[in-house]
């Protein structure tokens, strides 16, 4: 296991110099390089150049970082120089995933958003139980639910929509418990004015964020009359040393669609060369009539698969491209659920929901808030409104899943550090985030999304920690054995 600092000295240089990355992609390659061994910049340092280019798949990269923690272990002077840059907020981070300071930019917020990748390691995930109470519970529900009922949400309307599920669910149980009196402020009509969305059977007051660009930019090729195309690019998924990728492309006609993938191929020898390049697309024709191909690329029935994601979701006029480096172990059913997942992450960047309120970012509308602080209603326009903080329900989400105490006389009672305690809590989400996506990936395709959030809450409560009933249960804690959401999975 890495240490912090490890973790930490391999962010700072991977984020800086000549080849820098996002704080995101920081951390992908920082997983990646952790799940070789290439757990400090010592051990970096004194690896094969191969080995490092194939956890991360470029050689060029490879070479650049070995040179750079060569240089620091030479001269640790110069990661003390280094380090004396870097402003007082970012040296007390105590994880990777520990927000930074404020930042700058809608692509900077994201990225410090940004939440353990959810595993996709089936066996580790069934053998896991984690320790919780309910509330962190819907919010994991509902944060990883909006990737496949609001795929067009970015990670912070997310998580401020997920946490005003929470204090709505919250503050219902309290009333029902005699805990709280009166009526709410949506009750009181604080909520007029508001436009609503439905998330996990609560209806939730939203904020539009007008004009919120949170993308980052695109990979680019040019059209046939030499204009720019945008590629939205998914999120990579590891999976057994097998790593795959999806890029998804408007495109107008069978011959620009062939075009984009010659081009694509053309300018990305990483992507040339990888194993599988499959691809599917659908255009509509002059006269109306959709016209589709899909190539497997050796990948048998992958070419199909992806093209039936278009048609599942009635898609035109789209190019998708999956591709797949072979990692040397077979995956068998698995790949196409990794492909569902990949190509879902690409086209939600393009696809729009019908019925989300114009397709724009939200922020979920704290009422109560609202009503303690005598907050005007401006109908959504918003300066100054109250909402629900994705800071903080991060924070609470990284935090809430532990593993279950041991039992008084078991050896394991020994006490952890709080180091070893953070990272088992992320850990533990993040294995509780890849169950979420592997339930709500395994339905998408065949139920309606408003149907999808209405099975959603029922799972939800046949899984939840079982507690003491009425208030003496109020916050209590359970096991949640994970293989018990694993089992929610449509079967076909």
């Amino acid at each position: 296991m890495a240490s912090q600092a490890d973790v930490h000295d391999l962010l700072r240089i991977l984020t800086t110099g000549r080849n820098k990355l996002s704080m995101m992609a920081a951390m992908g390659r920082v997983k990646v390089l952790q799940e070789a061994g290439l757990r400090s910049i010592a051990a970096i340092s004194t690896a094969d150049l191969s080995a490092i280019s194939t956890a991360i798949n470029d050689a060029k990269a490879a070479k650049s970082l070995q040179t750079a923690c060569k240089s620091l272990v030479k001269d640790p002077s110069k990661k003390r120089s280094a380090d004396s840059t870097v402003s007082p907020t970012a040296k007390r981070i105590k994880s990777a995933y520990e927000l930074a300071s404020e930042p700058q930019t809608p692509q900077a917020l994201e990225a410090s958003l940004e939440l353990p990748q959810p595993s996709t390691d089936e066996e580790v995930i069934s053998q896991t139980t984690i320790y919780t109470n309910r509330a962190p519970l819907v919010l994991a529900f509902a944060v990883q639910l909006l990737k496949y009922t609001m795929p067009e949400q970015p990670l912070s309307s997310r998580l401020s929509l997920a946490q005003a599920v929470v204090s709505v669910n919250s503050r219902s149980k309290a009333v029902s418990l005699g805990l709280k009196k009166g009526a709410s402020a949506e009750g009181e009509g604080w909520g007029i004015g508001q436009p609503k969305v439905r998330i996990l059977g609560r209806e939730i007051h939203v904020l539009k964020r007008g004009g919120y660009n949170w993308r980052p930019e695109d990979e680019r090729v040019e059209s046939q009359e030499g204009a720019k195309i945008d590629w939205a690019v998914s999120a990579s998924v590891t999976s057994k040393k097998s790593t795959f990728v999806a890029r998804s492309i408007a495109v107008s006609s069978p011959s620009q669609a062939r075009a984009a993938i010659q081009k694509l191929l053309s300018i990305s020898k990483e992507i040339r060369e990888a194993d599988h390049n499959i691809t599917a697309w659908r255009v509509r024709s002059d006269s109306g009539s959709i016209i589709e191909e899909s190539n497997d690329d050796g990948e048998t029935g992958g070419g199909r698969h992806i093209l039936q994601i278009l048609q599942s979701n009635d898609v035109v006029d789209m190019l998708l491209v999956v591709t797949r480096w072979y990692g040397g172990i077979m995956l068998g059913p698995d790949r196409w659920r990794i492909m569902s997942q990949v190509s879902r992450d690409a086209l939600s960047q393009r696809l729009r929901v019908a019925g989300v309120i114009d397709q724009e970012a939200l922020w979920g509308l704290d009422l109560e808030t609202m009503r303690s602080t005598d907050a005007p209603v401006t109908g959504g326009t918003g300066g100054g409104m109250p909402i629900y903080k994705p800071e903080s329900a991060r924070s609470y989400i990284l935090k809430a899943f532990g593993c279950p105490p041991p039992a008084v006389d078991s050896p394991a009672r020994k006490k952890k550090s709080g180091a070893a305690l953070e990272r088992e809590k992320e850990e533990n989400l993040g294995l509780l985030l890849g169950a979420l996506d592997m339930l709500f990936s395994s339905w998408v395709e065949h139920i309606s999304r408003d149907e999808l959030d209405h099975r959603a809450w029922a799972w939800y409560v046949q899984v939840r920690p079982e507690v003491e009933s009425g208030v003496a249960g109020w916050g209590g804690k359970g096991d949640v054995p994970l293989s018990s959401i694993l089992n929610l999975r449509r079967r076909d």
